[in-house]
């Protein structure tokens, strides 16, 4: 593997690029010393979107945050973006990550979209994962005695257009119509201009992520999960993230449940201060 395996305390974060074996060069940065704590981003963002964490809790954690592929700033170019767009191939890049940098087991953070990505990790390669975190997970719902989970129609078309805007250029506009959407409404013009250039620069994926639906969470496979996990909801998140919560805390063997009052979807960007507490308390019990 051509890449940093001793991923040093860096008082300034600098991006490495690690070549794994399977030929995916992956953005990251790290910074601090301790246990390691690996988080994953989900749509629209890439590694700075954690900054707010690594930023205070490498003072405890050797933190690592990663860029999945397709994403920023691997998607400048070519050669980095070779290969399907899809959340199976998320998982399979992060767990190649951890092992081929000697980092597992870690503590384990994904949001949103890169919660699903965490959830399957940890339930696939359960020995690179000491603890998971899960803040509003992506994915429907598979609720036994019901129908097979089904993207509501409203939510069907809203990506339509979505992905029409971004694919004729119409960015600002498709960002905040889908930002909106997984947040609260007036959610994107309220947005730092940090978030805002992050999202355009992620803006491409968005259309290969419509093509790529995520798979339904079965009390099944959340039974597998064998590591202490710790699910934090949003209290104005839109209702499909805050039920996948009240689920998977069910369901999961050793689970257990965080509200961050007043905050939505994006909880660890608008309260900081409140998510960093629930880590770091978490990651070293």
């Amino acid at each position: 593997m051509n890449a940093r395996t001793d991923l040093p305390s860096l008082s300034i974060a600098e991006v490495y690029f690690a070549t794994l074996r399977s030929g995916i060069r992956m953005p990251y940065v790290a910074s601090g010393s301790g246990e390691p704590l690996l988080f994953v981003h989900g749509s629209l963002c890439d590694y700075r979107y954690w900054n707010a964490q690594t930023a205070v809790l490498a003072k405890d954690f050797l933190c690592v945050s990663v860029s999945l592929s397709h994403y920023w700033p691997a998607n400048v170019d070519a050669d980095d973006n070779e290969g399907e767009f899809g959340w199976r191939r998320h998982v399979a890049e992060v767990a190649e990550f951890i092992a081929g940098m000697n980092l597992g087991p870690v503590h384990l953070v994904g949001h949103s979209r890169g919660g699903c990505v965490a959830f399957h990790l940890a339930r696939e390669y359960p020995q690179l994962v000491k603890t998971l975190t899960l803040a509003d997970p992506g994915g429907p719902l598979q609720i036994e005695g019901k129908p097979e989970a089904a993207m509501p129609l409203a939510t069907l078309q809203l990506r339509e257009k979505v992905a029409d805007l971004v694919n004729h250029g119409e960015i600002e506009a498709g960002l905040e119509m889908f930002v909106d959407s997984v947040s609260m409404p007036g959610i994107w013009r309220r947005s730092s201009s940090n978030f805002r250039t992050m999202a355009a620069d992620n803006a491409s994926t968005l259309p290969k992520q419509f093509r790529d639906p995520l798979p339904a969470y079965t009390r099944a496979e959340a039974g597998e999960l064998r590591c202490r996990t710790l699910l934090i909801a949003g209290e104005r998140s839109p209702r499909m993230y805050r039920d996948n919560v009240d689920s998977l805390v069910e369901w999961i063997p050793q689970a257990e449940k965080q509200s961050i009052a007043g905050a939505s979807h994006g909880m660890n960007v608008t309260h900081p201060a409140s998510f960093n507490r629930l880590i770091r308390a978490f990651a070293s019990a």
